[in-house]
C-alpha cells in the first residue's frame, strides 16, 4: 500500500465493488472481482503475513461488527447505528490503507478483502439500496471470515455470530 493514497485506493475499491456486484466468498476457494484485480488465494498453501497496522484495523472492525450483532439480530439496530457502523469500518479501512505495509502479492489479496468490506459498508450506510441493511453486516462478516482464512493474524477468531 506504499504507493497508493487512501482516497485513490478507497475510490478504486468502492468502484470495483459496486461495478462487480461483489458478494462474500464464504467457503469459496477464490474470489475474482474481475480478470485484472484481486483474487483471494493463499501464499503457496500458507496464509499471508500481516503487520501490526493491518491487525489493529481488522481487530477494530471485527469488534465493531460483533458489538452490533445483538441489536442487528434483535431487529433493534437503528439507521443511525448502521451508518455509524459503516463509518467505523470506513475509518479502519482508511487506517489500514494508509499504514499497512505488505508484500505486493499479499497486498493484492488484501485489496479483495477491502473491496468486500467496502461493499458491506455501502449497504449498512444506506448508499446501496437493499431491502434489509443487516445484509451488509452479513457481508462484513464474510469479509472478516475471508481475512482469517487468507491472512496469518495470530489469535484471530471468527466473528461470534451466535448461530
Amino acid at each position: 500500500m506504499k504507493t497508493r493514497t487512501v482516497t485513490t485506493l478507497l475510490a478504486t475499491c468502492l468502484l470495483t465493488a459496486t461495478l462487480a456486484g461483489i458478494t462474500p466468498a464464504i467457503g469459496a476457494g477464490s474470489h475474482d472481482h474481475d480478470s485484472g484485480t484481486a483474487v483471494l488465494k493463499l501464499n503457496a498453501g500458507s496464509k499471508w503475513h500481516t503487520d501490526a497496522a493491518l491487525q489493529q484495523g481488522m481487530l477494530k472492525i471485527r469488534t465493531a461488527v460483533e458489538h452490533s450483532l445483538p441489536a442487528v439480530h434483535g431487529g433493534t439496530f437503528t439507521d443511525d447505528q448502521y451508518r455509524s457502523l459503516g463509518h467505523t469500518v470506513e475509518k479502519e479501512i482508511a487506517y489500514i490503507v494508509q499504514n499497512c505495509k505488505l508484500a505486493p502479492e499479499a497486498d493484492t489479496v488484501l485489496h479483495g478483502i477491502i473491496a468486500e468490506l467496502a461493499d458491506g459498508v455501502e449497504v449498512v450506510t444506506g448508499k446501496k439500496a437493499v431491502d434489509d441493511r443487516s445484509k451488509g453486516v452479513v457481508h462484513l462478516i464474510g469479509a472478516l471470515d475471508n481475512y482469517g482464512t487468507y491472512f496469518d493474524h495470530p489469535a484471530w477468531m471468527p466473528v461470534a455470530t451466535g448461530h
